[in-house]
This record gives C-alpha cells, structure tokens and sequence, in this order.
C-alpha cells in the first residue's frame, strides 16, 4: 500500500511536466510498430504502410531493436514527424537516420544501451528539438555538442553514469526542466547556475554534499530535487529561491533548516523525511500555502500545538519517528485528506477526531494506542469519531486485565508456578503433569481488579501444534527453566528456540525468564547460569539483529543500483527483482529489525518450596503488567458496549460461535457489525477469548468457550495410548471384540494419524449430543489445519461406511503408503520420467514453525487428488499433473529447514505445472502471513542444475514469482554451468498476487 502511495505522490509532483507532454502529443496523429521478432534480428519486419505523411507521433518502442533501417526514417516520407519513441530497445548508439529528421520536437531514446552521443552526430540533430529523453543508458558523460540544440526546453538524462556536466549546457537557454538524477555528479554542477530560466531541477541520487552559496541564482526555480544527495546544511542563499513550489530533501543529513526558510512563501510541497531532526522545524509554520508536509522517519518527539497554522494542508506524514502525543490543534487541519502517524509512540488520539473526515490515507499502526484502541484505530477515522461519540455519553470502566503466557520445556515447572501464583492457599502444589494446555484466572489485585489471564501451553513436543494458536500480542509471556538440568550448551533447546518462536508469532512481545527449582542449586551454580542465559540471549539477539542488518545494506546496495544493470547478469544480487519488490523487502527487513522481543533482566529465581520468592516474582509481574509504556492496553477505557459483548459471549453455552451469532449479540450490546471487529479483537488480545481475524479459515468464528475448545485440542494431541484407550473404554458394557478394534484403531492413529469418524466420536464424548455437533468439531479441526477427511463421500455414505480423518502430525512412515487400502489408489504405474523440473523452495533459517509442514498438509488437500503421505513428504496429483512437497529439516547449524513444492512437464506443457504448483504456494502464503515475525526467503531452483542431479542447484530470486515476464528474453543463464534456462522455467505464466518473500 505504502509504495502505491509513494507512487501516487510521485505522479502528482510530476504533474505539470505529464501535462505538458500531454498537450505535446494532443491531437497528433499516432503510429505504433511492433515487431515480430522480440529478439531483435528481424528489423526487416518493421515496415512502414502506405500514405504516412500526416504522421506525427512514430512509435518504435519495445521492439528491441539494435540499429534502426533508413528505409524506416527517411525524412522524405515523415515529414510531419514530430514526435519519435525510440524508448526500451537495445541502440548502442544514435541512429544516423534520426539526424535526417527535420522538425522534430521529441525524441525518446531511454531504456536503451547508449554509451555516447557525441560520435553519433548529436548537435545534428533537429534544430526544432524542444524534448529529449535518454535516461537508463550507459552514458558517462553529455557531449559539448549539446549545447547546440538551442530549442531544447526539457533534457532528462537520468540513471546514467555521468561525472560531470559539459560547459555548452549553460547555452541552452530555453531549457526549464533539467533531470540528471541517479548519475555519478560529485558536486553542485556549476554550469547551471548561469541557467536561471530553469524551472525544474532533478540531482537526487548524487553525493554532492553540499550546495553553493550561489544557488541564489537559480531564482526561476519551481521543482528542486535534491533526495539522497548527502546534504547535511542548506546555505542561508536557499531561502532566496522564492519562487519554489516543491522541495524534495529527503534522505540526506540535515537537522535543521535556515532561520529565513520562512521566506519560501509558494512552497506547495516539502519532503523532509529520512533526515535527523530531533524537533519539529518551527520555520515550516510559516509556509502558509504549505499543501503536502512530509517528515517521515526522522527522530521527533513531538508535534508543535500551532501545527493548525498550517490551515491548507491536505498530506501531513511523520511515521517512523518518537511522537509520543498529538496536539489538540490537530484535529483543526480540516483539509486533511492523508495522515500518516504509524511507527510512533501514540498512546491516545485527541477528543472531537471526526473533525478530520476528510482523511482517506490514514496510517496508525505500531503505535502503543490506548484511547481509542488499536483495534479501531486501525478501522479509519470514521469508527474513531463514533468510538469517542460513545465514550462521550457512557459511563466508561477501566477493567485491567492481561494475558499470562507460562512457556518452557516439559518439566520445567510451569504448572507448578502456575499453581503457586494462582492458589490463595500457600501450600506446595501437587502438579499432575502432562494434562496439556490450561487456562486460569488470576485475580492479582482484587483493590485494583488486576486479572491475569494465565494459559500454561504444555511443554511436551507433542503439543507444539496447537501452542501457537494462544500466541497473541499484548501477552505477557514468561519463559519457564528448570535451573537445575540447564547447561550452556543446551541453551537454545532450552530458551533460545522459545525466543525465536515468540519472536516470529508475536513481534516486538514481552518476555520475562524465570529459573525454577532454585531450592536444588547453591548461590554460585544459580548465578553462572542466570548469568549465562543473560549473556546467550544479548548474543543471539546481536547475531539476528546484525544478519537483518547486514542484509537491509544488501537490499540498499541493490537500489543503488540502476533496475538494467540488475538484470543484466544471474550473478548479480537479486537479479532481475524491481524495485518495488526490493522496497517491498527492505520494508520488512525493517520491520523485523524494529519490533525485536522485549526480553526483560534480569532472570528471575524462584522455588515453589520458598513462597518468599514467589511473592517477589507476584510482585515483579503485577509491577511490569502496570508500566504504563511496557503494557498500556492494560490502561485502556472501554465503552459500556464493549463490556456488554464480553458478558454476553460468556452467557452462552456453545462451543463456538459464527461470526454471524457473534454478530447478533454484537446488535444486543449496541454494536454494529462495522465495530464488531475492533472489540472482538480486544478481547482476543485480552485473553477472553480467540478471535483469529487474520486467518482467511479460522475468522468466521468466535471462541468464546475456552475451555471446552482446549479440551476438544488436548484429546488429540496427548500422544498416549493409554490416555486415549481409556477415554474410549469407559464403557463397561464394552464387549472383548469391541475393545480390540479400539486398541487397533488406536495403534493405527498413532502410527500413521488415522481416525475413524465414528471413534472421533467417542474420543469426545463428553462434547457431543448429535452428529451435527460431531460434523461441526471435525469441520474446526479442518479449518485449524489439524486433520482432514482422506474419503469424504459426494453424498450420504451408504451402509455404513466409515469415515476416515488423518491427523498429518502423526504420520511416522517415511515412505507413503498408509492410504492405499482405504483409496485404492496405485501410484506405481505412474510414469516418474522427469522431463523439465519446476521446483519452489523456502527456506527458514531460524525457525520453521512448529506444526507448519502438518497443517500445510491439511490446507492443500482440497487442492489434490490421489495423495500419499509420509513423514516429510507429499505425493500427490493436481488433475494429471504429479506435485511433490517436501520438507526437510536441517540436520547441521550450517543447514536450514527447507519447504520444497515441485512437478514437471515438457517444456511446452510446462505452464501445467505452474498451474499445479501455484495454488499450493499461494496456501503456504496464507500460513506463513500468522507468522509476521519469521524471516524466511523464497527460490526458483535451476531446473537445468536439478536435471544434472546437483546437490547445490542455483537459485533465483523468489521475487521474480510476482513479477512479469522480461519482454524480449527467452533464456537466462544458469551462472553455476553457464547452461541456458528456458525463462517459462523461472518466472509463471501468470504474476502471483504478490511476492511470497515480502509480508
């Protein structure tokens, strides 16, 4: 969103030269020619048709042309001709025959392979030439001979590799817009400042440094940009170029602007982000025509209350800085119609926010936001105004409540902790381990109402699964271990893998360690180790920080970089990746790097036989839950309808709910369907309930049972056969034959995951009245990603045929198999001739979500037919078409876990592999998006270099997944042997929607 806006921004600074073009080319008669062959050889095929002579606007464009034909230009035959796009071919040098063209006045020779132009005959070009183009050439330099092109109003010369500017520029005295942004200038061009009829002037993306003193000169100047040019001062002559309309500074030095900067009274426009200002320029207050402010991504703390002088201003962005508050005089900037405020510390908005209505672009995210809460801030203005409506004419409860996360390994007493802080009785508590995931209430502070929510996620493996459903933001999580069996080099097993796995589900969260078991350990043994995980945690966090890092340079380094230069080799860093989707990523990389864990220190040492330090760490808890700026949703206001909701969920006896009954009582408690949502995701944040609105599955429902749902999840995933055999013989009237067949179907679950419906049925007893309720749960644990029905019939199954579930994370087999004597399906007559491999990778290098590869499996099984399942693999077929997906954990530190979907065809028939392999991607998509935190890449392996069998086959970029086509470029070259890869074996046929590298 944030690029399409930046592009926007763009199109509208540039309005006036488009609207010039424009009415250049109005009401010219047009010609386009095409030609037919895209690798360029066949120039013959460019062919002129009969009575051209009205022509006035010739289009060659995207034809990859090397040379143009005489035959094509002959002056005789265009002499109308006016306008000629020779723009995105393959010239390395100024066709001869465009020198004959007399009356010329446009000439586009960008997107080309030009390295000079004073051989070719510039200066004979048409005395007539008011506009020529040659950006994205290879020129080092502009040739003295253009100063002969004495018409030339418009010269756009920008990502080249020019060093300087001749002499003979300053003769070009019609010339009002000037581009050479993007090229190698190392100072201020002194030539232009003997050109003062300029009025349009582009350096961005040259280290100039600094500006003359005689940019004074230049007093005809209405568009300056000067973006990424390392200024860290303007000279106090800037403020003499009064006729200034739009400034862009962005990405430079600066700290401050001169004391008479006020003097620039038609400035229209100022970009100032990426800059150092600590404080908010006063001299800006004083543009009174001032439309478009942007200060993004600079250090302030605060916006000026007399920011309402700025009465004109329609675009006011300052994200990305420290702004702790906004100024009442806000809500006075009437004309506002984009505020963008994200990545600050906002905690509270001011009253009568509605005023603002005309507000259409509104960014508010990564803000600490108590009033209104985040949940409606981030539904837009409007829900703002109609949340302060009804705040204003309620009676508003403060209810402070937070949820308690308790996570480690088995046996490092997390429910013995649990039970210590939740028990009013202080008694040493008998813990039955292994129970799975609990929920408890903790009511902390009974004077204040403080309530912990506390969900103890159990720490044996087997319910890794499901643990990241209960990984929400605004938690408390408290890493659990067992300080008596933690050594060094355990440390990641122990606390550094849960660091990762809070870090990807729930970024920029609170963390809290707790040692256990101190009563074991004498004062030295608990102080090297605290000490120990103290000093791991600050190295891994250092490691990751300085990788994020380290790549975000790589990304900058690539956008320095001109997008032909890029493309040109497979060896190059993100080969052939544009820039949008480079920004895409370095904008994620930042994200990362910006919302790392709050881990706080020191460890903290407790003993369930010591009740001392359990006070202490009660203490220390409730002390962390009330810092206003560590947890401030625990400090938020709610209106009475919100209140109203939460009781009136808790009223009803269902398992779950729709979103549609939620709704229903949405309307009971005054809240319309639009502002639903903001509620029910605080209360989701609270603890109360689950509420997934950002999981495409799981967000029709409400799960307002708690309870109920997590003991539905717990009967499955216990692992033990004789937990589960006794949930399904507690019937004494059970006879022998009846309990074999359950302890078959039991050991037949735990080895290869499958469970008849009919026995699902028993399993959950308790939970079931009808078959609708037992279709519903089965349907649920489909939707989490949990199971899925291998032989679900069309119709109603007749005779009593059983239903089968298969529960992925079970499977134990390496090969597949386990399904052939349920589908009768045989996949040995299958041809496995390989003829062209299409193979996507993703790769973790950190952490591959627990559960990930199982609920993936069950997410693309409606997309599959004949399936067979093994521990890491899937084969399966999409219609005829063969799809293998692989997951392959890393078994070294200098490995990563890898996720691979393939297939293969003829290379003509390759795109029914893409079609096969694109649906798939585009599911482990959707799972990845509950991972916002995770870094992970995504590559196109070299079907060239898997043919050949390799073992390190080249990748390319994943990017390219999301992109088109290269126009005229059939093969790439593989760098690892220099072979030739046919390009509908690297980009789809189709762009995904989006890159699956970028979130």
């Amino acid at each position: 969103m944030t690029e399409k806006v930046n592009e926007l921004k763009t199109a509208r600074l540039w309005r006036d030269a488009a609207l010039r073009s424009r009415k250049l080319r109005s009401n010219l008669r047009q010609l386009t020619l095409s030609n037919a062959d895209p690798q360029g050889k066949g120039i013959e095929k460019l062919v002129l048709p009969d009575n051209i002579a009205d022509v006035e606007v010739l289009n060659l464009g995207n034809n990859a042309l090397r040379e143009v034909p005489a035959n094509v230009l002959q002056g005789s035959l265009l002499p109308s001709l006016r306008v000629l796009i020779l723009r995105r071919n393959r010239l390395t040098c100024l066709p001869a025959p465009v020198c004959e063209l007399k009356g010329l006045v446009e000439l586009d020779l960008s997107h080309n392979l030009l390295t000079g132009l004073a051989d070719q005959g510039i200066d004979r070009v048409s005395s007539t030439l008011k506009k020529l183009c040659v950006s994205h050439n290879k020129l080092k330099c502009l040739p003295p001979e253009i100063g002969a092109l004495s018409q030339l109003e418009e010269l756009d010369a920008s990502f080249n590799d020019i060093c300087q500017l001749p002499e003979s520029l300053c003769r070009l005295s019609r010339l009002r817009t000037l581009d050479v942004d993007h090229n190698k200038l190392a100072s201020f061009p002194v030539q232009m400042l003997k050109m003062v009829n300029l009025e349009e002037l582009d350096l961005s993306g040259n280290k100039m440094l600094a500006l003359p003193l005689e940019i004074k000169f230049l007093q005809s100047l209405k568009v300056l940009w000067l973006s990424s040019s390392k200024i860290s001062c303007l000279p106090a002559t800037f403020c003499e170029l009064t006729n200034l309309e739009s400034l862009m500074l962005d990405n430079n030095g600066l700290s401050g602007l001169p004391r008479h900067f006020g003097n620039l009274q038609k400035l229209k426009m100022i970009n100032l982000s990426s800059n150092l200002f600590e404080e908010f320029p006063d001299v800006l207050l004083q543009l009174l025509e001032l439309e478009e402010l942007y200060l993004s991504r600079n250090r302030l703390t605060a916006v000026p209350e007399t920011i309402c002088k700025l009465s004109k201003l329609v675009t006011f962005w300052v994200d990305n800085n420290r702004i702790r508050y906004l100024p009442d005089a806000i809500v006075e900037l009437v004309n506002l119609e984009e505020l963008v405020l994200q990545g600050n510390q906002i905690a509270i908005l001011p009253d009568n926010f509605g005023k603002l209505s005309r507000v259409n672009i509104w960014k508010i995210k990564d803000n600490p936001l108590i009033q209104p809460p985040y949940e409606v801030c981030m539904k837009g203005i409007p829900y703002i105004a109609a949340y302060q409506k009804e705040l204003a004419h309620s009676q508003p409860a403060v209810k402070p409540r937070l949820k308690l996360v308790l996570m480690g390994l088995k046996d490092a007493g997390k429910t013995a902790l649990r039970h210590c802080l939740t028990d009013s009785v202080q008694e040493i508590p008998i813990v039955v381990s292994n129970k799975g995931i609990e929920v408890t209430n903790w009511v902390a502070d009974a004077a204040k109402g403080l309530t912990f929510i506390v969900y103890d996620l159990a720490g044996d493996h087997n319910y890794d699964m499901i643990k990241s459903f209960f990984l929400s933001p605004g938690a408390l999580y408290v890493l659990v271990v067992n300080l008596k069996v933690y050594i060094s080099k355990l440390f990641y097993s122990y606390v550094g893998c849960f660091l990762h796995l809070i870090s990807a589900k729930v970024p920029r969260a609170v963390v809290c360690i707790v040692g256990t078991h101190t009563d074991l350990c004498d004062e030295q043994e608990l102080e090297e180790k605290c000490l120990d995980i103290h000093h791991q945690i600050a190295l891994q966090e250092k490691k990751y920080s300085e990788f994020l890092q380290s790549l975000a340079q790589n990304v900058d380094d690539a956008l320095g970089q001109d997008y032909d230069i890029r493309s040109s080799s497979p060896l190059a860093a993100f080969y052939g990746v544009t820039n949008k989707n480079l920004r895409r990523k370095k904008a994620h990389l930042q994200f990362l790097l910006n919302n790392r864990l709050q881990i706080l220190s020191p460890v903290l040492c407790v003993s369930c036989q010591d009740f001392s330090n359990i006070r202490r760490l009660k203490e220390k808890l409730m002390s962390v839950a009330e810092h206003w700026e560590i947890f401030p949703n625990l400090h938020r206001v709610l209106p009475k309808s919100w209140q109203m909701l939460e009781e009136l969920h808790l009223k009803r006896q269902e398992l779950w709910l729709t979103w549609w009954d939620s709704a229903r009582l949405g309307l009971q408690a005054g809240l319309t369907e639009d502002r639903l949502q903001s509620a029910l995701s605080y209360l989701h944040e609270s603890g109360k309930l689950l509420y997934f609105e950002d999981s495409l599955t799981l967000k029709e429902y409400v799960f307002h049972n708690l309870t109920k749902l997590i003991d539905i999840l717990n009967v499955f995933f216990h692992r033990d056969a004789t937990v589960l055999l006794q949930k399904l013989l507690n019937d004494t009237c059970m006879d022998e034959l009846r309990a074999t067949q359950l302890h078959h179907y039991v050991e037949g679950f735990l080895l290869h995951g499958l469970f008849p419906a009919h026995v699902i049925r028993l399993l959950l007893k308790p939970h079931i009245r009808s078959q609708q309720d037992l279709q519903l749960i089965l349907d649920l644990l489909e939707k989490m990603g949990l199971c899925y029905c291998i032989n679900r019939p069309k119709a109603k199954p007749l005779n009593g045929a059983t239903i089968w579930y298969k529960f992925p994370c079970y499977v134990k087999n390496e090969v597949p198999h386990a399904e052939a004597w349920i589908n009768g399906a045989n996949l040995a007559g299958q041809s496995s001739l390989v003829v062209e491999q299409l193979q996507i990778q993703y790769c973790f290098p950190f952490l591959f979500p627990p559960g990930l590869f199982a609920r993936y499996s069950v997410q693309i099984n409606s997309h599959v037919v004949h399936r067979s399942d093994g521990k890491y693999q899937i084969f399966a077929y999409r219609g005829k078409v063969p799809v293998v997906v692989s997951y392959r954990p890393a078994q070294t530190n200098l490995q990563v876990d890898t996720l691979s979907i393939a297939s293969h065809a003829s290379l003509p028939n390759i795109w029914t592999a893409w079609q096969a392999i694109t649906p798939l991607m585009e599911e482990l998509n959707v799972l990845l998006q509950e991972w916002p935190g995770l870094y992970f890449t995504v590559h196109i392996l070299c079907s060239k270099c898997l043919k050949r069998g390799s073992c390190s086959p080249h990748t390319f970029p994943g990017e390219l997944l999301s992109q088109q086509r290269p126009e005229g470029v059939t093969e790439i070259v593989c760098p690892k042997n220099n072979e030739r890869v046919n390009v509908a074996l690297v980009y789809p046929p189709t762009p995904t929607v989006t890159s699956p590298c970028c979130k």
